[in-house]
Parts: structure tokens; C-alpha cells; sequence
């Protein structure tokens, strides 16, 4: 850092302490450190409420670690995680390595603490990158330099959204936001997908509470309507389903009404 800019372009005081940050959030809900006492505040007034949240987010963490697995033991090089959250040790680039160590990854996020980060957990390692960027505004996701410059689109690529587009209201044309991040893949490319959702619950008022206080508020949604997101994409076994039921690594968990995990993941490769 030089005279209070990092390399990832922002001032060390545009990082918001005041305002809850689901990131950070989901840090601390993983036991993680790097959160701030106004993000555990919020994360415990939604665990008071809903204690299962700190499972169902291990839940989704599992899932993205075997989607990583699959979408690399199938042949893919290349990886777009956006989201990234807190560095959280296995990491995408980590995971994709144990099978395939030349896997190229581009990390983003838009929480500029998740960018401070960044140098010392996720882009030392070489072929890793990472870039300030907000799937609201794709084409300028696709347009960062550590996209353009590590990601060669004429070869299949895994785009991840892990626990992403609840973040995204209709309003903002989720749909719309994936063709535009997805219109460059080539067949063979994989779109990885985990969303929120209340088909199993309806204990999420506080939660929705809660994140509209906070840098992103929450549009769970469900399985109708996350489906579509997969367009062009048709659904690898077990198709869309609750995290801990895609392809778990020993015996197939409670899943349906009353089970613990509000989430579904699924992950697609385009023909």
C-alpha cells in the first residue's frame, strides 16, 4: 500500500466499519476473524433467531469445494469465482490445484476489505488474481484486467456465483446479469450456482431484516425461480438441489421440509 491506496485502486477509507457487510458476515458465521463487531452484531441477531445459519453456511462452503473438484476432474483450467468473500483456507485456487496445479483463478468481490486480503491468501501463489468488481455491473466484472489477462474465453471456463444472487433484487435483472457474464463461454464451460432460499423454512424475517441494514439486503428465492439462471447450462446430476444433497462426499443428508440447509446448489455445463 502507497500513500493510502491499495493496488486494487480504493483509499483505506472507503472501507465501510459502520455498516454490516455480508462477506464479512459470512466470515464470521464460517469462525472466522476478519469481521468487525457491527458485522457479529448482525450475524448474531440472525443466529439468535435461525441457529442453523452457521451450518448452512458450512454446508455452502462444502458444496462450492466439490463443485471446484468436479468442474476441474471434468477438465476445466480456468475459474471465475465472483463473490469471493473472506479468504477462507481451502480456497478455489487451492482445491482446483490438488488435481490440477497449472488451474488459473480470478477472484472477485466487492468488499474492499476482501481486497486487503487478497495479496497474502489468494493471489501469492501465482496464476491466481484478483480485481474490485460488482456482478451488478457484469460487463465491467468481464472488463477487469485480471479477467482479461488470465482468462483466455476461446477454452471452457467454471464461472462461480457461490451464495451471490440472493444479493441480487429483480429489479436488477439477475437473469440478464448472467447472460451478460456467461455470453463469452464456450461449450464445455460450467456456471456454479448456490442461492437462498424458503422452500424449507419460513424462519427468515429476521435474516431479511437484518440484510437490508446491511450492504446488500436479501431476496431469497425459490427453486421455479433460480432454475432459469441456469439457461443454456443444462443441470449436471443431481440437477438443482440443497447444497449437502449435490454429490456429498458420504451419506446423503435430511433434505426437504424441516431439513437444516436453506440453500440449493447445482452446477451446469454449457453444450
Amino acid at each position: 500500500m502507497e500513500n493510502g491506496v491499495t493496488d486494487q485502486g480504493f483509499s483505506v477509507q472507503e472501507i465501510d466499519t459502520s455498516t454490516p457487510h455480508p462477506a464479512r458476515m459470512y466470515d464470521y458465521y464460517l469462525g472466522g476473524w476478519d469481521n468487525y463487531e457491527v458485522d457479529r452484531r448482525a450475524a448474531d441477531r440472525i443466529l439468535e433467531a435461525t441457529p442453523t445459519v452457521r451450518g448452512t453456511a458450512r454446508a455452502n462452503r462444502e458444496f462450492l469445494l466439490r463443485a471446484v473438484r468436479t468442474v476441474v476432474g471434468d477438465g476445466i483450467r480456468q475459474i471465475i469465482d465472483i463473490g469471493t468473500g473472506i479468504p477462507t483456507s481451502p480456497n478455489t485456487h487451492e482445491v482446483a490445484r490438488e488435481i490440477a496445479p497449472e488451474t488459473r483463478v480470478v477472484y472477485i468481490d466487492n468488499d474492499p476489505i476482501v481486497a486487503t486480503h487478497a495479496g497474502a491468501k489468494l493471489t501469492n501463489a501465482g496464476g491466481t488474481s484478483f480485481a474490485l468488481g460488482d456482478v451488478r455491473k457484469p460487463a465491467e466484472v468481464l472488463d477487469r484486467p485480471a479477467v482479461r489477462e488470465f482468462i483466455d474465453f476461446t477454452k471452457p471456463v467454471a464461472l462461480l456465483l457461490v451464495a451471490v444472487l440472493h444479493f441480487v433484487k429483480d429489479e436488477e435483472d439477475p437473469v440478464g446479469i448472467l447472460a451478460t457474464l456467461t455470453e463469452r463461454l464456450v461449450p464445455g464451460s460450467c456456471l456454479v450456482i448456490s442461492h437462498g432460499t424458503l422452500d424449507f423454512t419460513d424462519r427468515a424475517d429476521v435474516a431479511a431484516e437484518v440484510y437490508r441494514k446491511s450492504a446488500a439486503s436479501l431476496s431469497l428465492r425459490g427453486h421455479a425461480e433460480i432454475l432459469p439462471f441456469f439457461d443454456g447450462f443444462p443441470l449436471l446430476e443431481p440437477g438443482l438441489v440443497q447444497v449437502p444433497a449435490w454429490r456429498p462426499d458420504g451419506r446423503l443428508p435430511k433434505q426437504g421440509k424441516g431439513a437444516d440447509v436453506g440453500v440449493y446448489g447445482g452446477v451446469g455445463r454449457k453444450p
